[in-house]
């Protein structure tokens, strides 16, 4: 009589560990399939950081902020009859922007540099994949000008830039 008692008792066990699963045996699964379908970002979600460097006048307070210093930006002085143009919102550009990085490996996605920013240039987009294979691949170059330009611009002044944020 023991042995059947402890069999009722196994299989009475078994019926309530399955019991949740029988619950939803019979439901919608909601299981994404990851590649092919991802879920809508709730309002306010942060994504990845995107400069939109023609607004950018090169203040450097987004890289000052920044708690991880992910953010390299190297600026130098426009001549005095040198016209750099406007931004979108009418600031006059008083700065050549030699170099804007952003290191997505070190960023922790805090949206700390995206307030003091007075042109609005900086801004999380809802972008949240950065799968990349070689972490040299995480450093975004916003900057315009290439390398032989920024060598022409430093010789210019001297070599007097203002940097923030140094790595390769």
């Amino acid at each position: 009589m023991a042995h059947l008692k402890q069999q009722f008792v196994g299989f009475w066990s078994l019926l309530v560990g399955l019991r949740v699963t029988f619950q939803h045996l019979w439901k919608k699964p909601i299981t994404l399939q990851y590649p092919d379908e991802t879920w809508d970002l709730p309002i306010g979600a942060k994504g990845q950081l995107f400069n939109k460097i023609e607004d950018c006048i090169g203040c450097l307070q987004c890289a000052r902020v920044c708690p991880v210093d992910c953010i390299a930006i190297e600026t130098s002085k426009a001549g005095k009859d040198e016209d750099l143009g406007e931004t979108s919102n009418g600031h006059k550009k008083k700065l050549h922007l030699l170099r804007f990085d952003i290191d997505f490996a070190k960023c922790c996605y805090c949206a700390l540099c995206v307030d003091p920013c007075p042109t609005e240039c900086l801004y999380m987009t809802k972008e949240y994949e950065n799968s990349v294979y070689n972490r040299d691949n995480l450093i975004h170059h916003y900057g315009t000008y290439d390398m032989d330009q920024v060598e022409k611009l430093r010789a210019s002044v001297d070599g007097k830039t203002l940097t923030v944020g140094i790595y390769p």
